[in-house]
Order: C-alpha cells, then sequence, then structure tokens
C-alpha cells in the first residue's frame, strides 16, 4: 500500500514534541526532508544547541510551557498532525503526553502520533513491563479521545544491539539468549523508525497500528548476522529458561536503588524478556506501505558499530 493523501507535503505543517532526543531529532529531519512545515515544541530548559540545529535545519521553535493549557493549543492551531516522541516516565509518557493530547484535541488537529515506539505492548498484560505499561495507560486515554491516532510498533532499537543491549556479546564472540531459540523477534533502526513515523505524518490515511520491523530474526539469525558483520564465529550461549530471567530480573530490580530511572538495567531485562517469549511479536508488518524507505538490516547495524 501507498501513501493516500489528498494534500502536498508542504500543506502539511507537523507539530513534533521531543525533538530535542534522538529519535525525535530525526523525525524532524525526515519531516523537512518530505517538505512538510515542522513546527517543534521545546521547552525553556531544552538543550539549547539542538534547539538552535533544529531551527538551522528548518523548523520552526515554539517554547512552551506544557502546563499551560492555552498557550499549548495555541502552538498546536493548524497542525495536521501532532507527533510526540516524548521519553521519561509517568509524568511524561502518561502526564506531559495527556497535557499535549487535549492540547491537539482542543486546536482541532486530525491526528496524533504517541510516543509508542516499541514492541506490540497491546497484547502484554499489566505488570509485565514498567515503560510499556506507562504506554498502555496513555493508550486508554488516546483512544477515549476525539481525534484519529496511530501508533507506530517498531519492536526493538536494532541499534541497541551494539553494545547497550547485551545480546551480541562482540569480546566473547557469542549471542546471549534464554529460551527458544528459534523465536522470532523484530528489529527496527531508529533511523528506519524516523522515516517511517515522517511518512505517516503525512499519510491521512493511516489505521490506529502500523507495525514495522527492518529485519526480523532468531538467535540463530542473530549469531549469522553477527558474523557476516565480524568476520568471525560466533556460537549461541542458552544462559536458560525464561524463569531464570524472570528470577534475575526481581533480584536486579530489588538490588536497585533508584527506581526512578528511566532506563535500568532490570527494565532492559524486561523488554528482552518479553522479545524472547514471542508475546509481542509484530504481525502483521507493514514494511511496504511507504516503498522509498530502505530497511536496514541487523548485521549492516553491527558492522557499523
Amino acid at each position: 500500500m501507498t501513501m493516500n493523501n489528498t494534500l502536498e507535503p508542504h500543506a502539511f505543517t507537523i507539530v513534533l514534541a521531543g525533538a530535542t532526543g534522538d529519535l525525535g531529532g530525526r523525525i524532524a529531519k525526515s519531516l523537512l526532508a518530505r517538505g512538510a512545515q515542522v513546527r517543534v515544541l521545546v521547552r525553556s530548559n531544552s538543550d539549547r544547541e539542538k534547539v538552535e540545529a533544529l531551527r538551522k535545519a528548518g523548523a520552526t521553535i515554539c517554547e512552551v510551557d506544557f502546563h499551560n493549557a492555552a498557550a499549548l493549543a495555541k502552538a498546536c492551531e493548524g497542525a495536521t498532525c501532532v507527533v510526540s516522541a516524548l521519553s521519561g516516565l509517568h509524568y511524561v509518557v502518561v502526564g506531559i503526553q495527556t497535557l499535549l493530547l487535549r492540547a491537539a484535541v482542543a486546536a482541532g488537529v486530525p491526528r496524533f502520533i504517541p510516543s509508542d515506539f516499541a514492541i506490540d505492548f497491546t497484547k502484554l498484560p499489566y505488570g509485565r513491563n514498567r515503560n510499556l505499561d506507562l504506554r498502555k495507560a496513555f493508550k486508554e486515554r488516546l483512544d477515549k479521545a476525539p481525534i484519529a491516532a496511530t501508533s507506530i510498533l517498531c519492536g526493538m532499537f536494532a541499534d541497541l544491539l551494539t553494545g547497550q543491549a547485551p545480546i551480541v556479546l562482540f569480546p566473547l564472540k557469542r549471542v546471549l539468549y534464554y529460551g527458544d531459540a528459534n523465536q522470532l523477534m523484530d528489529f527496527t533502526t531508529i533511523q528506519n523508525t524516523a522515516e517511517y513515523t515522517a511518512a505517516a505524518a503525512l499519510d491521512s490515511s493511516t489505521p490506529r497500528y502500523l507495525r514495522i520491523a527492518g529485519d526480523v530474526l532468531n538467535v540463530h539469525g542473530l549469531r549469522e548476522a553477527a558474523s557476516k558483520a565480524t568476520g568471525e564465529e560466533f556460537s549461541l550461549f542458552k544462559v536458560g529458561g525464561l524463569g531464570l530471567l524472570e528470577t534475575l530480573i526481581k533480584i536486579t530490580k530489588a538490588l536497585t536503588p533508584n527506581k526512578q530511572e528511566v532506563f535500568p538495567a532490570w527494565q532492559g531485562m524486561q523488554y528482552m524478556r518479553d522479545m524472547y517469549s514471542g508475546l509481542p511479536k509484530l504481525e502483521p508488518l507493514d514494511n511496504n506501505r511507504y516503498p522509498d524507505i530502505a530497511w536496514t538490516s541487523v548485521a549492516e547495524v553491527l558492522a557499523r558499530r
């Protein structure tokens, strides 16, 4: 399926929150590359260098107080879509996004794309994954709002495999896993996610969910990708079953003093467990909706590390 809308990209004004973050900044640049008018919402304490870089790239900068409902709604006026790339815990993902949603509705914006970029959390029960629980909580508010919404689900950011996610262990030449080695998992680069989000923001006919994966691999595929990327032979290292990983999560969480980190080790372990379980597997995939996007494989990501 190709993009179906009646307006040229330059006729679109996209309001973007979270543009000073990695994903948000890439979304802004991808929108600008497609000819959209981009209005970036920033706070008074936002990184000035990043804000200035966005301005130089062609974005319009709107400094706002998210708690000022009237001012926030005014900043959204005339927009064809509001896109959120906000990141944080409950205060941001549920609280600030709700303020942004209300402003979009008050301004008569027809569409809203929330910061849901993840595995399919709609398939997971509450209490299983803290950060995804926050997205589920905001989803309940979004689904009740009088605005068309589209969530973009992208699996795991493939970029994390180069070191932040302890799966591909380069020094040991091992691919670590728990559970079933044949379980397929979804991986998408941050850049591909940004490009797809930009295309979706300019597409007036998007459904409630769009699911993408730059690569779909089990751990055998990850081993092959690592071997291809490095020219060295990797092997698999099964630590144990998912029950063992669950126990390790509980221990790690109990030993973590600061429970208010956005991405503590135990949160990453929860994400790994859910991916290894297969419960949030993305299907069907909507990769072909925007044919101009060139998808990056996991092997390519690992080769660039």
